[in-house]
């Protein structure tokens, strides 16, 4: 089970967001913490990291398969999140 961390950015934007719209991302961001294999993630292309997919939100991380860390760097809306 990897660990989950948030930058400080992340944070900030999830704490912005409505409660149920917040309590949908943190049910998949325990998913993803679980199995992240199972999730569908995508490399993301010209930045480094990955993007998860949370209904209109996006999520974008990092994994250091490693240290079995998962860093959150961004939360937001699909149309301001890239």
């Amino acid at each position: 089970m990897y660990e989950l961390r948030y930058s400080q950015t992340a944070f900030k934007q999830l704490e912005k967001l409505e409660a149920s719209i917040r309590e949908r991302i943190l049910f998949a961001l325990e998913r993803l913490r679980i199995r992240p294999e199972s999730c569908d993630i995508k490399k993301l292309v010209g930045m480094q990291g990955y993007r998860f997919r949370v209904g209109e939100y996006r999520i974008i991380f990092d994994i250091e398969q490693e240290k079995l860390l998962i860093l959150v760097l961004q939360i937001g809306h699909r149309k301001n999140i890239y």
